[in-house]
């Protein structure tokens, strides 16, 4: 009788049940935490601006910014800025990863190339991609080009160190198997260093579409006559705070939607880890 009652009282499917509830109550949580701490943020700026405890002249109240962005989005503007950035943010994202990927695989594969790219990788790396844009704009004019090179060059620094040190890092007996069978160039790329260098590859590449929201307004400000870049400095030339709030939480949604959509794309891919 009392095995009977210990039996009940620890029945596997039950346990397992209960535990799948709290796992479960602990993901709810988390999200719902994350989904508070900006609603919270939210309140307090609308509290303390309708207060006055913040000037609402350089603080204006989140009610009165989602009013403006309502007004510039049915006037058309918004988009026009909204989608330029897009273009150039993506396009420029782009001609940086996938060289930066390639390269990074040929440093990590071959001693000779890494030697030789080594020394001029770490020599550009420290300078600024903004402090180039000059001779950016000589060298391919005043138009969206200039901005998606000037995004490139941001972003394939921190994608090409990541992939040659991801390929650097795998283990050596995957490369002396894939030699003892006879493997070729493309087998040591596609099968071997690309999936084998992903994990860190994935984390530079993370870091680089961060840099290249940094950059695009940087870049718009800098030279352009569109984009949220540019909404953001001229609406603070001409005291316009509200939209330049616009703006400014226009970057910050993309930056955490894209961040998002990559964590979605590793966990997907590296789903064997």
């Amino acid at each position: 009788m009392r095995d009977d009652k210990m039996t009940k009282n620890h029945n596997p499917v039950e346990v397992e049940q209960q535990e799948w509830k709290k796992r479960q109550l602990k993901e709810r949580m988390k999200q719902m935490l994350t989904i508070a701490s900006p609603i919270f943020l939210l309140l307090l700026w609308e509290f303390l601006s309708q207060t006055n405890l913040l000037d609402a002249r350089f603080f204006p109240p989140p009610s009165e910014i989602v009013s403006t962005f309502y007004s510039m989005a049915m006037s058309g503007e918004l988009f026009n800025h909204i989608g330029i950035s897009l273009y150039r943010i993506i396009a420029g994202f782009l001609l940086g990863v996938i060289p930066g990927v390639v390269i990074g695989l040929l440093m990590g594969l071959y001693s000779p190339i890494r030697h030789f790219i080594s020394p001029i990788v770490m020599a550009l790396m420290p300078i600024p991609t903004l402090a180039l844009l000059p001779i950016i704009i000589i060298l391919f004019g005043i138009g969206d080009f200039s901005k998606v090179v000037t995004i490139a060059g941001s972003v394939f620094f921190p994608v090409v160190i990541n992939t040659t040190a991801g390929v650097i890092n795998i283990d050596s007996i995957y490369l002396d198997v894939a030699k003892n069978y006879g493997a070729s160039s493309k087998d040591f790329f596609v099968k071997i260093a690309f999936p084998g260098a992903l994990p860190v590859m994935m984390e530079g590449i993370q870091m680089g579409q961060a840099i290249a929201l940094l950059t695009i307004v940087a870049a718009e400000m800098m030279g352009a006559t569109s984009g949220i870049g540019y909404l953001i400095w001229t609406s603070y030339k001409a005291f316009m705070l509200k939209e330049m709030f616009v703006g400014l939480i226009l970057i910050s949604f993309f930056g955490y939607l894209f961040s998002l959509l990559l964590r979605a794309l590793q966990n997907k891919i590296l789903s064997w880890r």
